[in-house]
């Protein structure tokens, strides 16, 4: 599928991967409906993308709030080639922790948002993908990725929760896109290593210079553009579909 001129959806959009992945779609000449709940800073992008941009508030959780969102993506820019899901949280909480048991609320919401979140948006999105145009020589309709995170193979003390969320991303990738493969939709899922984000902004200097030490190579934390590129890569090739791409200088976590 060509990336040039797509109309997608980021979820996740104001900041971190899904700004970037935004940034990279609009500078293709495409146009990207914005996903999230932080309107104010999607405001101040707004402002720069012009026309090339649109901004729906919207909580991945609500399912209602998801299809309505995505028929209103539909009718401000038309068929929907793309869908890229960053929506998520990163909290760390032990299972026993010193003031006691983790509630089942707090490991229920971030289920809700990584892995239900992510869900929401695709089963609707292939709602209205279905009714696409075909294009190209492999007759493609769409394209969805998720968000996965190396943490799904390799989860670290206190990330029970975000483990198992993203470890429920990349094990549904395979078989949506073995449902979806007769509508000529693909589905893939990146996992990123440690990427400078606004996840990682509260950390010491200390902290992250560790972090960026542990990757064999660069010795650094990823940046959200090399993310973007490869969302850009993924569109392109045809070949990649039903598969967890991990991001990440081959870093492989330890268990803290």
């Amino acid at each position: 599928m060509e990336f040039k001129r797509l109309n997608a959806i980021v979820t996740g959009a104001a900041s971190g991967l899904g700004l970037a992945v935004t940034q990279h779609i609009i500078a293709a000449g495409g146009t990207v409906v914005m996903l999230d709940l932080d309107a104010e800073h999607c405001a101040d992008e707004l402002t720069l993308f012009g026309e090339h941009a649109h901004f729906i508030a919207t909580d991945v959780i609500s399912v209602p709030a998801v299809d309505a969102a995505l028929k209103q993506a539909h009718a401000l820019t038309g068929e929907i080639q793309l869908v890229v899901n960053c929506a998520g949280i990163a909290p760390s909480q032990r299972v026993l922790a010193r003031d006691g048991l983790i509630s089942n609320a707090a490991f229920q919401r971030v289920i809700d948002i990584n892995l239900n979140g992510s869900f929401n948006v695709c089963r609707a999105a292939v709602n209205l993908m279905q009714h696409n145009n075909p294009a190209g020589k492999d007759e493609e309709r769409g394209v969805l990725i998720n968000t996965a995170s190396i943490a799904a193979f390799e989860g670290q003390i206190g990330q029970a929760a975000y483990a198992a969320s993203k470890g429920g991303i990349a094990s549904m990738t395979l078989p949506l896109a073995r449902e979806f493969a007769r509508l000529g939709i693909r589905v893939m899922s990146i996992a990123p290593g440690i990427f400078e984000t606004p996840m990682f902004d509260q950390l010491p200097q200390e902290a992250r210079d560790a972090l960026a030490a542990n990757t064999p190579y660069p010795k650094r934390l990823g940046h959200p553009d090399e993310f973007a590129a490869l969302v850009q890569h993924i569109v392109e090739n045809p070949m990649l579909n039903g598969s967890t791409i991990r991001l990440d200088g081959a870093l492989r976590m330890g268990q803290k």
